[in-house]
């Protein structure tokens, strides 16, 4: 990853989005992702800058951690009114990957949830192609986003002051689809003698997600999630859930190298 990658893309980015249209000290950005390398530091900057731009609500994920899907529905669901998102830097290394390994990322959904336009887009590359300089206010505090809850910064003179929100992580995502499939339907499934499940999130983002859902919502044993914990590295592991990689997902639901079923005894 260059030097200054991330500042550029994420000045160009709103660059972009003030041509287009929108009032960045209108409503709230959102900032989340999925928690790989040097997830908590881009946050922090990208913080920085949107103050420097003259954002004044943020909505983080706690941790960090936002998916892309939880991402949309934040911004098309939460609110108030007053409040509503105009947009999101996702950080996921699956889009303009950087970092190491190819391992840090990020773009820029827009206020309906989705990704952003190609004129939008287009317009973010060529500004990245003609860049001099960023704007960002480096005296700006750490965020503690490791806990729910609101923190109000005002300048010294009292002038002018931005708000940073960390979210829950999982509420907008999970209330959303609990309007979309039958919860009932699917605990009554899981809550059979002949059925177990098992879900091995391979510590990438989804693993608050299926924490919420089957064990808090549904009511299954924490054992049905397997490395739900996320970490930046993946736990060390190789995050493709084939007969290769997931060995012990595959050992547990009964499978040999083949993936051929063998007797594992009852393991509900």
């Amino acid at each position: 990853m260059g030097e200054n990658y991330l500042n550029n893309f994420v000045q160009s980015t709103f660059d972009a989005v003030v041509a287009s249209g929108t009032d960045l000290s209108e409503g709230s950005l959102v900032i989340g992702g999925d928690g790989r390398y040097f997830n908590d530091t881009a946050i922090q900057t990208i913080i920085k800058m949107g103050v420097a731009n003259g954002v004044k609500r943020f909505w983080i994920g706690e941790n960090g951690l936002l998916s892309t899907p939880a991402v949309s529905a934040v911004i098309r669901e939460r609110g108030p009114v007053w409040q509503k998102a105009y947009g999101a830097f996702i950080l996921t290394a699956s889009h303009n990957p950087g970092g190491p390994e190819e391992d840090f990322g990020i773009k820029y959904n827009c206020e309906n949830g989705g990704p952003a336009p190609e004129k939008v887009t287009d317009e973010i590359y060529a500004n990245t192609t003609t860049i001099k300089s960023y704007n960002i206010c480096s005296d700006f505090p750490e965020i503690d986003i490791g806990k729910v809850g609101s923190t109000v910064v005002k300048s010294e003179d009292g002038s002018a002051e931005a708000t940073v929100e960390v979210i829950s992580a999982t509420e907008a995502h999970v209330a959303l689809l609990k309007t979309i499939f039958d919860f009932d339907a699917i605990k009554a499934l899981l809550d059979r003698d002949d059925f177990s499940l098992v879900y091995d999130t391979m510590y990438g983002v989804n693993g608050p997600y299926a924490k919420a859902i089957l064990i808090d919502e549904l009511g299954q044993a924490e054992s049905t999630c397997m490395n739900a914990t996320p970490k930046d590295d993946f736990g060390g592991l190789h995050a493709d859930p084939n007969l290769t990689y997931a060995k012990e997902l595959v050992e547990i639901m009964g499978l040999n190298r083949e993936g051929m079923k063998i007797d594992v005894g009852d393991r509900k």
